[in-house]
């Protein structure tokens, strides 16, 4: 079966994802193969297209997140069937109309949640999950800073934030951004291209700091990020939006309060199946809920994904960006 796709041949920028045509075989014993109805744009495709985290092998399909219909199953499949609205949050190859992809990362996707909004949702949502209820038990009385709070993974975390009774501060790049933000859980948003941040968030927290810090963006805002601390803070680093943070050592934690640091990954929260149906349906049930809303803010043909990502990594985005096959 022929599928219209986006190729990456060689790492570099934008211009190595070239449109082709490929050829889908029949899923294999455990797989499912899935119609693309939308697909997730994510910092993560970014960082595999430039090097910055290794793919299996050269070339290959970029993309993580999806969502779409069966349309056949692979032998020992039990769980889907053809015409089955199905979403994922952690595969591989989603730039693509049609993908076959392991039955043990697939999700059935509930009627009244739609294909867009489950693909702008997964990946970003259930990361936002697993930072806010087990990373760090975010609760009353809890106190947080979230840089990029405009965009996707950012606009979730404030509202599902807010709902758990947090103080949610966030930081982004325009007055545009720090609108969106507000309307979207944030108590506070910084621009931290007018002022410093860290110095804000101690004017707003008294000069006590936060309890943890979730930073997405990593080089530009280290190590300021600690500096919003609380003494045994948390640091939560889980991108590299403006590239890798520089070698830590570990005594800057002692200096700036005996603090604490992770890098979790949401592969490691989803590693067996009931955490990954846990996860979901935990995103399901606040969306449906009506305590976070899914913002699509820009869309674009899945042959135009070099466009895609180059106004994701120019930060001309806000919420999610999704790809239309």
């Amino acid at each position: 079966m022929k599928s219209k796709a986006i190729l990456i041949r060689e790492h570099g920028g934008p211009e190595v994802l070239e449109a082709v045509e490929i050829e889908v075989s029949a899923p294999g014993p455990g797989e499912v193969q899935i119609r693309h109805k939308a697909v997730g744009v994510n910092f993560v495709d970014i960082y595999y297209r430039t090097g910055l985290y290794k793919p299996a092998s050269l070339p290959f399909v970029p993309g993580s997140e999806g969502a779409g219909v069966v349309i056949a199953v692979g032998e020992g499949v039990e769980d889907f069937r053809e015409g089955d609205r199905v979403t994922y949050p952690n595969g591989t190859g989603a730039y693509c109309e049609i993908c076959n992809i392991r039955a043990a990362s697939l999700l059935h996707l509930p009627d009244d949640i739609s294909f867009e909004t489950a693909a702008a949702m997964m990946l970003k949502g259930m990361t936002a999950e697993f930072l806010l209820n087990r990373t760090y038990a975010v609760g009353p009385g809890t106190v947080l800073l979230f840089h990029a709070a405009a965009g996707g993974v950012g606009l979730i975390a404030g509202q599902w934030a807010k709902a758990l009774g947090a103080t949610v501060i966030g930081t982004a790049g325009s007055d545009e951004k720090v609108k969106l933000a507000l309307r979207h859980g944030y108590d506070h948003v910084i621009n931290y291209r007018e002022e410093s941040f860290a110095d804000r968030v101690k004017e707003l927290t008294e000069g006590r700091g936060v309890d943890v810090v979730y930073d997405s963006i990593g080089k530009d805002t280290f190590p300021m990020s600690l500096d919003c601390l609380k003494p045994r803070g948390l640091w939560v680093t889980f991108g590299n939006a403006s590239g890798p943070v520089p070698s830590l050592a570990p005594a800057i934690l002692a200096q700036k309060g005996s603090l604490y640091m992770t890098r979790p990954t949401l592969g490691t929260y989803i590693a067996s199946r009931d955490e990954l149906t846990e996860c979901a349906e935990s995103l399901f049930a606040i969306v449906r809920g009506n305590k976070v809303v899914i913002n699509i803010n820009q869309t674009y043909p899945l042959a135009e994904a070099a466009r895609a990502q180059t106004d994701l990594e120019g930060r001309r985005t806000s919420g999610t960006t999704l790809l239309i096959p």
